[in-house]
């Protein structure tokens, strides 16, 4: 052996682990932090219709200032839960999920759903969903379903308010 080899065999092996840590570990490490940060500010299984982005209450790591965000940091332990969404008529808005690997599992626009309310459900495998639900699977028991509404101009959001609340998530009930 030459006396690189050691050296070399060290370093493949260093970023192995470094490989592996930022594929595997980091990001469930992250979204885990952001799915209790979120449930903090309300709880698990139920939407919060967030204020606009501001430097004082950014949670999203750079939000864009023009959307309002609602947030439902999801809990499948005790069962799957269901996302109500109902757009904004004539604004753009969509329905992202991710899983606790901060991987998207399932994204729908307003366009896409043909600007009328959908729902959907969220489920493990293995767990009993409604006939006729459409169901989202995931293979953990925590992530976050994030609704996005875009608007003109900051002052709009009090207008579209009741609309906004009208989307809710929450278990699904038996």
């Amino acid at each position: 052996m030459s006396g690189w080899t050691k050296p070399l065999l060290a370093g493949a092996l260093a970023a192995g682990i470094g490989l592996f840590g930022g594929t595997h570990l980091i990001p469930g490490m992250i979204m885990g932090k952001a799915v209790e940060g979120m449930a903090k500010r309300g709880s698990f299984n139920a939407m919060a219709h967030g204020a606009l982005a501001s430097p004082t209450n950014q949670f999203v790591v750079r939000p864009s200032p023009d959307l309002a965000y609602s947030t439902c940091p999801f809990d499948l332990s005790k069962g799957p839960v269901r996302v109500d969404v109902v757009p904004v008529a004539g604004r753009y808005s969509s329905l992202s999920i991710f899983d606790a690997n901060t991987d998207v599992v399932f994204v729908r626009n307003d366009a896409q759903a043909g600007g009328k309310p959908y729902a959907v459900v969220i489920a493990k495998d293995g767990q009993m969903t409604p006939p006729g639900a459409e169901v989202v699977r995931v293979g953990d028991d925590r992530g976050v379903a994030l609704i996005r509404l875009l608007l003109a101009n900051p002052s709009e959001l009090p207008g579209l308010e009741a609309v906004r609340q009208q989307s809710r998530c929450g278990p699904v009930s038996r």
